[in-house]
């Protein structure tokens, strides 16, 4: 007696395409928190050149920025409102030199990070395109 006669088994088969959806969901979240690295410096030898000084140097309106976030203006503290008022300051502070000075900004390791913007701001404000930062080097810190 024969019962399983009329009942074909089927073959096991595997199905791919959960296996492929599950990579690609895998896949999009690999990328999307994949954090790419950029190089802050690259290895670069500079040319050399041999010059005479230059004999004139350039205006410069140095602006100081304290730890206290007190303002100063070519060694004259000056007080700071808003960036649009600190733009009026430098706006006259440039017209009385010759061309275009660059803004020099000396700002203390303490001193916030929006302290320097709003000086960055101020000589957008005033139209005022050369900014430098003076930095000093390790040995020349002062106690």
């Amino acid at each position: 007696m024969n019962f399983r006669r009329g009942i074909q088994r089927d073959e096991p088969e595997i199905n791919f395409i959960p296996l492929i959806d599950l990579l690609l969901v895998i896949l999009i979240f690999l990328l999307v928190t994949t954090t790419y690295s950029r190089f802050s410096a690259l290895q670069v030898n500079l040319p050399s050149a041999s010059a005479d000084p230059a004999v004139e140097r350039p205006l410069e309106i140095s602006i100081t920025v304290s730890a206290q976030g007190q303002y100063a203006i070519d060694g004259n503290i000056t007080p700071f409102r808003d960036p649009a008022q600190f733009a009026q300051t430098l706006s006259r502070v440039a017209a009385a030199g010759r061309g275009e000075p660059t803004v020099v900004i000396r700002a203390d390791a303490g001193a916030s990070h929006q302290a320097v913007v709003h000086v960055l701001e101020a000589a957008r404000l005033a139209g005022l395109g050369k900014v430098s930062f003076a930095t000093q080097t390790a040995g020349a810190r002062r106690p």
